[in-house]
Order: C-alpha cells, then structure tokens, then sequence
C-alpha cells in the first residue's frame, strides 16, 4: 500500500477517533474535579489518585514510548530509504499507535487520570514548542527561517538534528498524547486530533508521504486552531497573540516552503496586515499592544539560536580539551 493512501486513511481515522472521543465525552466530564487554581494549574485531574490511576498511566505511556522509539532505532540501524509504498516497520508503528490509542481510551474511561497529575502543565506545552522549533531548524535548508532566506548552519548541527529528531518528536506526540485524559472539550478534541496526525506522522518514516511539504505545513499549522481555541475556552483575552503570532511565521517561514507564487505571497503578507490592524486598530485592543503579536515568533527564533547556540559552545569546549597521545 502507497503511503499517500495510508495518509488519507489515517486522516479519516483520527477523525472518527475524535468523534468517538467526543460520544463518550460524559464519562470523563462526570468525574469531580478540583476548582481551578490558575494559569499553571490543569484542571483536568483526579482529586485523589489511585495506585492505579498513576500505575496505568505511567506504564501505557512508557510502553508506547518504548516501543516506538525502538522502532525508529530499528529503521535507522537498518538504513531504511524513502520510497512511496511502506515498509514493514511502518505498518508495526501503526499497530502499535493504534493499539495505545485504544488503550489511552480504556484508561481514561476507567481510571481517567493521566500524565497530568504528576507532571507540570508547562511540559506538555514546552514539549510542543520545542517540536515546532526542531522544525524550523529542520527544515531551514529547503526554506530558510526569514522569507526564504538561507541560514549558515553548521553542518554538523543539521545532520545532529536530522538523525535525533525522531525520537523528541514520537516524545513530544507520545507525552502530550498521555498528558491529557480524553475529554470531550473543544480544547480536547482538537488537540487529540492534532495528536492523532502527530503520530500518524511518525508512523510514515522512510516513506515520502513523511516529508510531503504540504503534509508537513498542515501539521505546522494545526497548532494555531489548537492554541486559539483554547485560549477561547478558558476565557482568555489572548487569542490574537496566538493566531497572529503563530501566522506571523507562517509569513516568515512556512509560507517559502510552499509552491506558491509571488502573488499569492504578497496577498497573504497583505491580509495578515491588513488583519493585524483591524483586530488592534479597530477593537477595544488598541494598537498600543499590537506588540502581542511578536511573542511567538521570537520565542520561537529565540529558541532556535539558542540551541545553535548551545551547540557551537559544546563544539568549541570540546575542540579546546586536550588531544590524546
């Protein structure tokens, strides 16, 4: 079977998993939470969890972790190439995700509680961040990180990250995933859609569907519904942070990955403008804060040099220590 036949199969598939998410949605929302205590507090949890509430959660998570990163070892230890039907090793990954994503409902739907309980809310979001800034270092030779603009990498960087992306991105996908018990929120739903894609993803690798340029930019973006709505959900005034900052790289950087000519180009610069100023010149936002609107990309770009630049001070200590004789 082709991988693109695969993809379309698997999109029709997380789509019917979140719409199965969503029909059990009132067996997680009966269970008693504790009152919201804040921006660093999830409020989906149990008040008292169980020896094993935490024994499943814990253990499901890093069966499924495990067992994937084993597989990525495997096809990279065998030196797999890309190709348009799939490997064997891509139908195993698939079995395993799918099987963890049954059991994720089993859990939540008998024990309910997750990952959450004992780790902070700003992993799993930090988790996701990191993904997104691995992509951009990732994908910087084929589209530049500002309007198509090359960026001078060190060689041995680009090659660090091309072989050890795999395994923080099946992390980032597989905690995230075991994060959050499967309520029937907007918030939720969309986000275990998100999760569904993820792993798809990872189940594709060594095959060309895996580094399908629009495939890749819809899992890019996906994160902005993701983060908009949820920030609408919990009542927050910061929407606008989220959707102009995430399509502020769009602009940037995901836009001069695309086929796309130089019209298309300069009508979506034009609308992102034009969008800007409407929502902060027109509403009672102002545009004393349109700065709102750069937080994302810099903590994104931010981030990508500081990586880089963490890596050129490890490649420099080590180029100073002494040779042995």
């Amino acid at each position: 079977m082709t991988g693109r036949r695969v993809l379309f199969l698997g999109i029709i598939v997380s789509i019917l998993l979140t719409y199965a998410i969503w029909l059990g949605g009132s067996i997680p929302a009966s269970i008693t939470k504790l009152p919201d205590q804040g921006l660093s507090w999830y409020y989906w949890k149990l008040p008292n969890p169980t020896f094993w509430s935490r024994t499943t959660a814990w253990g499901m998570y890093l069966g499924h972790q495990l067992s994937i990163w084993a597989c990525i070892w495997w096809a990279q230890q065998m030196q797999l190439k890309y190709k348009t039907a799939l490997h064997p090793i891509n139908y195993l990954m698939l079995a395993i995700n799918g099987v963890f994503i049954a059991l994720h409902f089993l859990q939540t739907y008998i024990w309910y509680d997750a990952l959450a309980q004992d780790t902070s809310i700003w992993a799993s979001q930090g988790a996701v961040v990191f993904l997104l800034v691995f992509v951009l270092i990732l994908e910087t030779p084929r589209r530049g990180l500002f309007f198509g603009n090359s960026v001078r990498f060190h060689q041995q960087f680009l090659r660090i990250i091309k072989l050890y992306h795999g395994y923080f991105f099946s992390f980032a996908a597989i905690y995230t995933f075991w994060y959050h018990p499967m309520e029937a929120t907007l918030g939720h739903l969309i986000g275990f859609f998100y999760m569904f894609l993820l792993l798809l993803q990872s189940s594709l690798i060594f095959n060309r569907t895996h580094v399908n340029r629009w495939w890749t930019f819809t899992l890019e973006i996906t994160v902005l519904l993701h983060s908009v709505v949820v920030s609408w959900m919990l009542g927050q005034s910061k929407w606008p942070t989220f959707l102009f900052g995430f399509l502020g790289i769009l602009v940037l950087t995901q836009l001069h990955g695309l086929p796309v000519g130089i019209t298309m180009k300069r009508t979506i610069y034009g609308a992102f403008l034009v969008s800007v100023l409407a929502v902060y010149g027109l509403t009672e936002r102002g545009l004393g804060r349109i700065y709102e609107v750069t937080y994302i990309p810099l903590i994104e770009f931010g981030l990508v040099g500081a990586i880089y630049l963490i890596f050129l001070l490890i490649l420099w200590t080590i180029s100073r220590l002494p040779v042995k004789t």
